[in-house]
């Protein structure tokens, strides 16, 4: 294993998940795949603690890992954002906290104290009174796949946009991308990937895998020890 993980879901309405890792071997690069929500992202390195805003992924890239270092993240849910920082300025990029000691970190020009594993709640509840974080239920609805009453076509793509920084049709595309790999690495063959999530052919699924995750069926079914894949968060470190 090269890290150690652990991650929950939350009753919160604000976060998809809470994970937090712990390197443990000296494999020294881990291949991330796209990812459609963002996060917030406590990660150690030599020491030294560091905090980013971390947007939606919509392509697969190759993180360098500190063997000692550590991690915890905060994965939004779909329809959670902070107006200050525009979730589509954040698409396949990152925002650094300006400041950060052992013990807090700045966020919108004010100190906050770094949540933990088993407090997370209670900081995103801190962000909502604060005004720091905003919710569009809609959007959460929408994107689970529930009809939006009363309202046309292109008002909620506009919604889901900005709340999310995608289109629906491009997180349906990396989330159907994602399962496939987590299909194929528990044995699923690819003919059946392909009927049990609506891929046209193989082919198709080829070129999904490619784009989003950058494996192929056949790696994924057999994964590289040297470059392992991350499917579950996106480590800054």
């Amino acid at each position: 294993m090269v890290m150690e993980n652990e991650d929950r879901t939350s009753d919160s309405p604000y976060i998809e998940r809470v994970y937090r890792s712990k390197g443990v071997s000296p494999v020294k690069r881990m291949h991330s795949v796209a990812n459609s929500n963002w996060e917030l992202v406590i990660w150690e390195h030599c020491g030294r603690a560091h905090v980013a805003i971390r947007g939606p992924e919509t392509r697969p890239t190759t993180v360098d890992m500190s063997p000692d270092g550590s991690a915890f993240g905060i994965i939004f849910a779909h329809g959670a954002a902070m107006p200050h920082l525009p979730v589509q300025g954040l698409v396949d990029s990152a925002v650094l906290s300006p400041h950060v000691t052992s013990d807090t970190f700045v966020l919108q020009g004010e100190e906050w104290e770094l949540p933990g594993f088993d407090n997370a709640e209670v900081f995103v509840d801190r962000l909502v009174r604060s005004g720091i974080l905003m919710r569009d239920p809609l959007v959460t609805d929408v994107v689970a796949g529930d009809d939006a009453p009363r309202l046309s076509a292109r008002s909620v793509q506009r919604r889901v946009v900005a709340a999310t920084g995608l289109t629906q049709g491009a997180i349906r595309q990396i989330e159907r991308a994602r399962e496939a790999a987590m299909l194929l690495g528990e044995g699923v063959a690819p003919l059946d990937v392909v009927h049990r999530l609506g891929y046209y052919d193989q082919p198709h699924l080829a070129r999904s895998l490619t784009r989003f995750m950058g494996r192929t069926a056949t790696e994924l079914q057999h994964p590289d020890p040297d470059e392992p894949l991350s499917l579950l968060y996106k480590s800054g470190q």
